[in-house]
């Protein structure tokens, strides 16, 4: 067993800690407010954006998970998220002479660029468009280039309890199948988020760069023509022009890694998940 802080413990992380505390952990969650956190987990209120508030971690720490999310759309919450958090986190854990054994740092496939329906994995070249993954990338960078060992795993599109954005689209009947060339789409449910994470943190040696994504790309479409069915509505309309632009580009991202790691997914594609998550809404119409 282990001494383990996440730093930005909100819905993965809570998870993950939640998960880590019934296994003997020592779990420590740290976020700004004082809001509840899992039975068995420790609350420590900082802010990672203000260095003063770091002074207290608990010692002889043997896992730290950076775990934080920005709290806006803007370049400087990503700044604030995944370039100053950062730095403040290692500085911290360096001026209390921490030793910990690894630092895991969740990351994003938006660090890539790919927009032609490419297979990526975790040695594909990172060349991201936009802030967020640029910014994204900063961040893996001083945790890799860091004091200490440190492994980032780069998670798709999370969806699960609460993150039901996808459904709500088809439920109101905004969502739209377009016309032209498939457009690939990459995902994880938040359970295996934190399934995943819990994983490598038992492993013996991780590898540097996780890509975290269940094991079937998809397009778009196909997934909401799936979720349509499940609810017994109507195949989405067909969108007329250009698509509008997908923040995640268009790419496969490949989990191969993870699985040679030994990881076993609960969720292995959205079907299980989604079809999970209907289920137990009683929103299924038909045998699941």
């Amino acid at each position: 067993m282990g001494r383990v802080l996440i730093a930005g413990c909100g819905d993965v992380g809570s998870t993950l800690a939640a998960r880590l505390a019934l296994q003997g952990h020592e779990v420590w969650g740290l976020r700004r407010s004082s809001a509840a956190l899992p039975a068995g987990v420790r609350l420590l209120t900082a802010d990672l954006g203000d260095k003063s508030s770091l002074a207290a971690f608990p010692t002889e720490l043997d896992f730290v998970v950076y775990a934080a999310a920005a709290d806006g759309r803007s370049d400087e919450a990503y700044k604030r998220a995944y370039v100053e958090g950062p730095a403040n986190l290692l500085a911290a854990l360096e001026l209390q002479g921490q030793k910990p054994r690894r630092l895991f740092f969740t990351s994003s496939t938006a660090v890539y660029g790919q927009t032609g329906g490419e297979w990526v994995n975790e040695d594909s070249p990172t060349k991201p468009p936009s802030f967020s993954g640029q910014r994204l990338l900063e961040g893996e960078q001083q945790f890799l280039r860091g004091p200490f060992p440190a492994t980032v795993v780069r998670l798709a599109g999370i969806y699960g309890p609460g993150r039901t954005w996808l459904v709500d689209q088809v439920r109101s009947g905004e969502a739209r199948r377009w016309p032209g060339p498939p457009r690939y789409t990459n995902r994880i449910h938040r359970d295996d988020c934190a399934g995943l994470l819990d994983h490598l943190i038992a492993h013996s040696s991780p590898p540097a760069v996780v890509v975290g994504v269940d094991g079937e790309p998809a397009e778009r479409g196909e997934v909401l023509s799936f979720i349509a069915s499940r609810l017994g509505l109507p195949e989405p309309s067909r969108g007329e022009g250009l698509p509008p632009a997908v923040r995640s580009g268009n790419k496969r991202c490949s989990n191969a890694r993870l699985m040679e790691l030994g990881y076993r997914y609960a969720y292995p594609s959205y079907r299980e998940g989604y079809g999970e998550m209907l289920a137990l809404e009683g929103s299924v119409v038909g045998p699941s």
